[in-house]
């Protein structure tokens, strides 16, 4: 058997394949986008099926004729090409026709949009704040403020274990809405653009400094609904999920108590802690833990850093200078530079052992220990 013969063979029997296998087994192959959840997503997946068609009935009738005309009016057969100018009749049809059909386009497109811009009567406020590279979600009628953080392990992002269904998707704090509810979002961000993004509930709205805008959603089914952000934010701007978790009402209430209790628990317990004195043991453990959440990504492992966006902290002048300099830092970050505040996300006792491990870790062993207190009297 020829190459050529086994290529035509091995061609046959994939169409065959295609031709026969149950369509079940592609189920998994999908190119069209989600249906959704949420009135808003269900709008747009049905627009964007109306324009489709619109463009497949187009596009038939448009190669249909070509087709036609080049297999049965070619030279082979006799024919002579035509020789004329202009036709009044032919330009009417060709302007009139599309004019039609983008007007039947411009109805459903101009209700969907009004629909996403209403913002009236929502049930629920949530103002969604992007930072590098993390969301922050105040509640802002029931009191409720937490950051949400990718939780993949490191050792999945370093191809060291398999990377579970999950893989970048999967967040500490999710956010909790009820289902059957109107929810508004208010969108800004405290450093750089960002983009938050959930496909199946139709929501993709900039989050930009010192901008709020303004997005909304009902989402009709329990579930957990998963997106990202999706603008070009940085170094890790692919590591900033967002999970959503949408739940029955009565769930939905004992989470807000339960959130509501943890924040005064923890309130209660940064008080106590910054009477505490704390001895090296105890902050360099905690330190090393909070360093590996909010500043590896940018200082890395060994406070090498990236430079020049992200310098070494290891012998670095903030280590060698003074320690009230280095707790403004932490607590205020640098203006003009990649440096986040860290004032709204970590308590006291968090701050005092980070300052602590980055002046004692990498082999530096300075032997200097910061105070939950030495912070509070800096905030």
């Amino acid at each position: 058997m020829t190459a050529v013969a086994i290529r035509s063979y091995s061609r046959f029997l994939l169409l065959i394949s295609a031709l026969f296998f149950p369509t079940s087994l592609l189920a998994d192959w999908e190119t069209n986008m989600p249906k959704g959840v949420t009135p808003i997503s269900e709008t747009v997946y049905d627009l964007h099926m109306i324009i489709f068609y619109i463009c497949v009935v187009i596009a038939v009738i448009v190669f249909g004729v070509m087709l036609w005309s080049i297999i049965y009016h070619r030279k082979s057969r006799g024919y002579k090409p035509a020789n004329f100018h202009e036709s009044t009749t032919v330009e009417i049809i060709w302007t009139v026709i599309p004019l039609l059909i983008l007007v039947v386009m411009a109805v459903p497109a101009t209700e969907g949009v009004f629909a996403m811009y209403n913002y009236d009567d929502s049930e629920i406020d949530i103002k969604v704040t992007g930072y590098q590279w993390k969301w922050r979600y105040e509640y802002l009628n029931d009191d409720i403020d937490f950051f949400s953080t990718l939780t993949t392990p490191s050792e999945e992002i370093q191809n060291q274990q398999t990377k579970n269904k999950n893989y970048l998707l999967e967040v500490d704090n999710p956010v909790v809405v009820p289902v059957g509810k109107k929810i508004r979002f208010l969108l800004t961000s405290n450093d750089v653009i960002h983009a938050w993004w959930v496909p199946e509930l139709a929501v993709k709205k900039d989050a930009i400094p010192g901008f709020i805008n303004e997005s909304w959603t009902y989402i009709k089914e329990p579930g957990t609904y998963r997106g990202q952000c999706a603008e070009l934010c940085g170094k890790d701007h692919g590591f900033m999920p967002i999970v959503v978790e949408a739940v029955e009402q009565q769930e939905y209430d004992l989470w807000v108590q339960t959130k509501q209790q943890e924040t005064a628990l923890k309130l209660a317990k940064a008080a106590e802690e910054a009477a505490q004195r704390w001895d090296m043991d105890r902050l360099m453990p905690l330190g090393k833990s909070v360093y590996e959440k909010n500043c590896l990504a940018c200082h890395q492992a060994q406070g090498e850093g990236l430079p020049p966006v992200f310098p070494a902290l290891k012998n670095s002048p903030v280590i060698k200078g003074s320690i009230e300099d280095h707790i403004r830092i932490v607590l205020h970050g640098r203006t003009g530079t990649a440096m986040a505040a860290f004032a709204p996300q970590l308590s006291d006792s968090e701050v005092a052992a980070i300052v602590t491990y980055e002046r004692n870790a990498w082999g530096q062993n300075t032997g200097e220990t910061v105070q939950p207190s030495d912070v509070t009297s800096l905030r």
